[in-house]
Formats: structure tokens, sequence, C-alpha cells
């Protein structure tokens, strides 16, 4: 039997880095209010010449280097964003052009904060099926376009970034488990909801957040969805080395990490320094404890999301 396994990570974050005073400079909010109630210090931002693809581009370059893989040998790629460059063609078909290869399957995906495991998930089944052997599957987003710069409850919170992962078809199980949820009903708690029809923006086009509602049903789906994935590989939340969350929000993570018995040490956080990457954020964290060497080959990572939808999901993998 044929199955996945992650050969290689990468992650990019652009230049710009904003810190929390510069917020308070514009908004009535502080250092303080911010990091008390989001564990947010830095983020990153695109310049206006940036786009998803061109993070996603150094991300997979990244990650290709650290498989020891061409991009030439890459047969599909899926790119989740919730902010791709146009309406189309995908984020991953101007990937796939900028890195100089033709003819694989390429196309995004759109779950927003669970965009990467959603991506992953479909992935590992594409090789799981013997459809492809090299999956470049990656997270990219610049998130900072959508935020309305007078809302200090939401433009606080979030950053632009990339992160990518070389799946490759392997005799031994990489990717044992993911499961995937949707609910429709709770569109209303986050969202961007506009539109562009007949050259003009319909409904708003700046991202729009319930902060309560959205703490209460994350935490809650974040282990529910984790215990539902770890029983799915037949394993226990014990044999979890490292939890590996989207990076919302310092005091989502905790809470979740808690609920599900695992210590602080096995809970990866990069939102301090990274704020919310959303789709980006999974695999920009998984790269980063990766190069420090904290990750390491045999660890089993849980990784998890939840995102505007809503959509939940976890994968569970050895690397």
């Amino acid at each position: 039997m044929t199955f996945s396994r992650i050969a290689g990570t990468g992650g990019y974050l652009p230049p710009r880095v904003v810190s929390n005073d510069w917020f308070a400079a514009r908004l009535d909010t502080s250092d303080a209010w911010i990091r008390s109630r989001t564990g947010i210090v830095t983020r990153h931002f695109a310049d206006e010449s940036q786009t998803s693809s061109d993070l996603a581009l150094e991300a997979s370059r990244r990650a290709l280097e650290s498989a020891g893989v061409a991009a030439s040998e890459v047969d599909l790629i899926v790119l989740a964003t919730s902010t791709p460059d146009y309406v189309f063609p995908s984020a991953a078909c101007l990937l796939q052009a900028k890195l100089g290869i033709k003819g694989c399957p390429a196309f995004d995906v759109q779950a927003v904060c669970s965009g990467f495991i959603y991506a992953l998930a479909a992935a590992d089944g594409f090789i799981k099926s013997g459809t492809a052997r090299r999956a470049l599957v990656v997270g990219a987003e610049v998130f900072s376009r959508l935020l309305d710069w007078k809302d200090r409850g939401t433009c606080v919170l979030f950053g632009d970034g990339a992160g990518a992962v070389l799946l490759a078809a392997d005799s031994k199980p990489g990717i044992h488990a993911s499961v995937l949820h949707a609910d429709g009903s709770y569109a209303g708690l986050l969202s961007v909801p506009g539109n562009v029809s007949n050259g003009r923006i319909v409904g708003s086009p700046y991202l729009q957040m319930n902060g309560q509602g959205v703490f209460k049903f994350a935490v809650k789906a974040l282990e529910e969805v984790a215990r539902e994935t770890v029983a799915a590989a037949d394993m226990a939340i014990a044999d979890v080395d490292w939890l590996v969350p989207h990076q919302a929000n310092v005091r989502i993570l905790d809470a979740a990490a808690r609920r599900l018995g695992l210590p602080a040490e096995k809970l990866a956080i990069t939102v301090d320094h990274h704020g919310n990457t959303s789709a980006a954020s999974v695999p920009l964290a998984l790269d980063e404890f990766v190069r420090a060497g904290k990750i390491r080959a045999g660890h089993h990572v849980l990784m998890q999301g939840v995102g505007g939808g809503f959509t939940w999901g976890a994968t569970l993998a050895t690397m």
C-alpha cells in the first residue's frame, strides 16, 4: 500500500515587521492591550507588489530544497488561500508557472484558516490513490489586504506569510489520519461578506468577526477534532509529541492544549511573532519548529485549524 509522508518543509515571511506600537499610534489601543488579549507582539505585512503566489513561491522553493526534490519532479500542487492574486486563474496555477513547471494538476483550496489541513488531506488522498507521487502543499495569505484599519478588534490580529510542505509517496505511513468538518450555519461569525459584481464591490471587502463566538466555537471544535483524528489513527493523545494548531490567538491555543491534557512544552506557538496568518499559519509553525530542531524525525505531530465557514479539521502525521 502507498502512503504519503512530509519530506520537506518551507516558510516565508515578508520583510516588513509591524509591531503593536504601530497600531497604538493609529488606534485606541496599546502594546499591553494587544499582548494580553492575543499574545501577539509582531507580525509581517507584504508590500503592495507582493501577492499570495509570490509568498508561496519562496516557501515552496525552501520546501523543495529541504526535501531534495526538483520543481520538475512535482506532480501536484494544492494551494490553500483566502487571498488569491486574482478571481482567476488560481494562485496554484500562478505558482506552478513561477516554479517553471507545466502539466501537473494545480488548484486552490478555500477553507480559510483550516485551508492547509484541507489541502494536506486532499494531497494525501491523491498520493494514496496513486494519482500523484510528489505533491507541493502550500498555505499562503496576504490578509493585510482584507483588514479594516479602524477596527482594533480585528486589524491587530493578522499577518501575511506562506508555508509549504513537500508530500511524497512512501511505503510507511507519514500521514496517519485526517478529519475534516464544516458547518455553514456559522458563516456570520467570521467572514468577508463582499464580492465583485459589474465592476464594483458588493457588500463589505473587510474582515468581520464575532470574537467571543469564534473563541467559544474554536476551543470546543479543536478539542473534538483532535480526539477524532487521534482515534482514527488508532493512537492516543499521549502519543502526540507536538500539537501544531492554527495560530489564531494564544488564549485559544492554551485552552485547546489544556482540554487535551497536553503540556505547554508540546504546543508549537508562533502567533507572538507571526500573528494570525490564516491558511499559512500551520505550515509556517511546522517549518519553524522543524528548522529549530524541535520537531524531529519520528515525532507524531497533530496539526489542526478552525476557519471561517466554519471549517475545521486536523491531521496526525509522523515526521
